[in-house]
């Protein structure tokens, strides 16, 4: 079904034509002009603040921060974070440019498996596209760089984030997502889903008890490469 002949179904049965050209003309300076709204203080901070911001709202909600100075420091962190989980050391990486410039070679009882995760899969890799500061929150859009299989499927994510890409609100990570993908109004396209991640899967449907990795992963693991120095 085309685009076109869905929307004259929805008009249909709406009962209701073609919108009036005025009308029409604000919706199309809307989505042009993506307006923002009101940024809270919480956010407005330096780099150092957004940094601890960003840690503790992690924390809050049953996630975990480590942070690498570089990526010859990830292998190591990874393996000390899945003995201490008392994990396999079997991953399946994200076949991300930056996740393959990593040094896996120095760390040898790491096994990798590059590509879309499966249901057998306990560990996931991934990198993230940004985060936000204000709520502790990831940004993870679709790709084939970024499989959203890895976000779902194991039992345990850990997330690549790079210091770089932590800005205080939501809106500030939507600006840089639409800048580095396009405008979709000019020819450009944006991502076939985009998953904003605040800690591990949980659910209190039941009985009103917290299940943590009630949908996807049980733990969230974030490892936040200081890629540029301080501001």
């Amino acid at each position: 079904m085309s685009r076109e002949t869905m929307l004259g179904a929805i008009r249909r049965s709406l009962r209701r034509g073609p919108l009036p050209e005025d009308q029409a003309e604000m919706l199309r300076g809307r989505l042009a002009a993506h307006p923002r709204q009101i940024i809270p203080a919480r956010s407005r901070l330096d780099p150092a603040g957004q940094v601890a911001l960003f840690i503790a709202n992690v924390e809050k909600e049953f996630g975990t921060v480590a942070r690498v100075a570089s990526l010859a420091a990830v292998p190591a962190a990874v393996a000390e974070y899945l003995a201490a989980q008392n994990l396999p050391p079997e991953i399946r990486l994200a076949p991300h440019p930056v996740l393959r410039q990593i040094p896996w070679a120095d760390r040898p009882l790491l096994h990798l498996a590059e590509g879309r995760a499966v249901g057998s899969d306990a560990v996931g890799l991934q990198h993230a596209f940004a985060a936000v500061a204000e709520t502790g929150t990831l940004m993870l859009p679709s790709g084939p760089h970024r499989p959203t299989t890895i976000n779902l499927l194991p039992e345990t994510e850990i997330v690549l984030l790079p210091a770089s890409r932590l800005v205080g609100a939501y809106e500030e990570a939507w600006d840089l997502l639409r800048a580095e993908h396009a405008d979709a109004l000019t020819g450009g396209f944006m991502p076939r889903n985009v998953m904003l991640v605040t800690g591990p899967s949980r659910s209190a449907d039941i009985e009103q008890t917290l299940e943590l990795g009630a949908h996807g992963p049980r733990r969230l693991h974030v490892l936040l490469w200081e890629d540029a120095p301080p501001a």
